[in-house]
């Protein structure tokens, strides 16, 4: 009964960017790799996307170098001649060095090859970032604007005191100038305060130190934490909509005014109203062009009318909230996508280091494929939605990459730069066994990061 509840083509749809994503990522992580080992004039053997144990989907030789695609999609790599990697091919390194090995390289040329993959992801999250600002622009809701406060769209901000209609002034002490800034700053302040303006006066909400752990737990869903406080008017149905609201004969721009005998101003009195009356039959009083019509309504079993939404520049135009529209020309997007991808990389930063302090709970949240899929959206191909992620996933890409654990760049980095240091190269056999206890390491992370996703290994410890 469970499989039969999935939305079998929305997991298809978030599967196909993640894949796509990935690749994009891994191809040119590796590429790094593969054109400073050229330019050093390393011998390159192999050059993969996923990983070939046994077979690969796809291979073609052209001069020193195989070129392939492997069936396992787990990365890639690309092996070059004389360096101990996940290939672990003993038998080369036996040999004496040859000219064109890695490891006959100066560790100048070592290093720079190593750090080859990172660089290529960081200068990507740039671009990246820069073109959506060059195509789409920047849009931000100014939180002093938003004329009727928050509407609490996770429970879980109900719980720490939060209600519909707060007008969320400071977190932590520090202002909030846009509305999208709001989630990220609870986030990252638990255990600290949100000052609110409730009913004409100021109070506090305190966020306990939990809150992370508390969101992951609870198995939250892409519904946001809060969004801005909305009037109750139906936006524009899709064509092949079949949600209650269309079924009763609601109608785009229709200003809902009671539900029963219950007057209605917000979309969240809707919801509040019929969250207790599933499968069952509301009235609706209605506003159509000036005159008061009467509906009737069957809640579905989630308790939901199915109302859709008016767009931002609506909501703007209302009167509701004002937008913040940014246009950048082709050069000028290039600095604000620097400035993107160092916001991106500090945001994750913190993120990583919540981890490690168990009274958030944030270990929780570790996840694998499953949550990074998850990322992505079920509904439609959305190419803003799809490149902004991409570009998050290079920079995450590039963070993990460096971090100084063997078999990751970051290890091999370590080790030459004390040889840089101490002028003494660490011998091949300690190498070799570094890269196992580095790749053991790395699948156990993966084991566990993977079984947090299906099975919540940790979330209740």
């Amino acid at each position: 009964m469970t499989l039969l509840a999935i939305n079998w083509p929305g997991v298809g749809l978030m599967a196909a960017q993640l894949l796509l994503s990935l690749s994009i990522l891994v191809v040119l992580h590796e590429f790094g790799h593969y054109i400073t080992a050229k330019w050093f004039k390393c011998r390159v053997e192999k050059f993969y996307l996923f990983f070939d144990p046994w077979f690969s989907l796809f291979k073609k030789k052209i001069g020193d170098t195989e070129y392939g695609i492997g069936w396992l999609p787990l990365g890639g790599y690309v092996k070059i001649s004389g360096m101990v990697d996940e290939s672990m091919d003993k038998e080369q390194m036996k040999l004496p060095p040859q000219p064109h090995e890695f490891r006959s390289k100066p560790a100048w040329q070592r290093l720079i090859i190593m750090l080859g993959g990172v660089t290529v992801n960081v200068l990507l999250a740039f671009v990246i970032y820069a073109m959506i600002m060059f195509v789409w622009g920047e849009t931000k809701t100014v939180n002093s604007s938003v004329k009727s406060g928050i509407w609490i769209t996770d429970s879980l901000m109900y719980d720490i005191g939060l209600r519909n209609g707060d007008k969320i002034i400071a977190v932590n002490n520090e202002d909030v100038k846009y509305f999208e800034e709001i989630p990220k700053k609870i986030l990252f302040n638990g255990g600290t305060a949100i000052k609110v303006n409730r009913n004409q006066k100021d109070t506090v909400v305190n966020i306990p130190i939990k809150i992370i752990g508390d969101l992951v737990e609870r198995k939250r869903s892409k519904t946001p934490l809060m969004n801005e406080r909305l009037p109750a008017i139906v936006g524009r149905y899709d064509d092949k909509d079949t949600a209650a609201g269309k079924k009763a004969g609601l109608q785009y721009m229709d200003k809902i005014v009671k539900v029963d005998s219950i007057p209605i101003v917000f979309m969240d009195d809707i919801v509040a109203y019929t969250d207790g009356k599933k499968k069952q039959p509301v009235n609706l009083t209605v506003l159509r062009n000036g005159s008061a019509i009467n509906l009737t309504a069957i809640v579905n079993d989630n308790g939901k009318l199915g109302l859709p939404l008016l767009n931002d520049e609506q909501y703007d135009s209302l009167g509701f909230y004002k937008l913040e529209v940014t246009k950048y020309g082709f050069f000028q997007s290039f600095p604000k996508g620097v400035s993107l991808a160092i916001n991106s990389l500090t945001d994750y930063v913190d993120q990583f280091k919540l981890i490690f302090k168990p009274s958030t709970g944030a270990y929780k949240g570790v996840g694998g494929f499953k949550s990074m899929g998850s990322i992505f959206s079920n509904q439609r191909w959305d190419w803003h939605s799809f490149w902004s992620i991409t570009a998050f996933f290079s920079i995450v890409l590039a963070f993990m990459n460096l971090l100084p654990i063997p078999a990751l760049d970051g290890g091999h980095v370590l080790f030459t730069l004390g040889e840089m240091i101490t002028g003494r190269k660490p011998n091949e056999k300690f190498l070799e066994y570094a890269q196992i206890v580095g790749m053991v390491l790395l699948l156990g992370l993966m084991l566990y990061a993977n079984g947090n996703d299906w099975f919540g290994w940790g979330r209740n410890k």
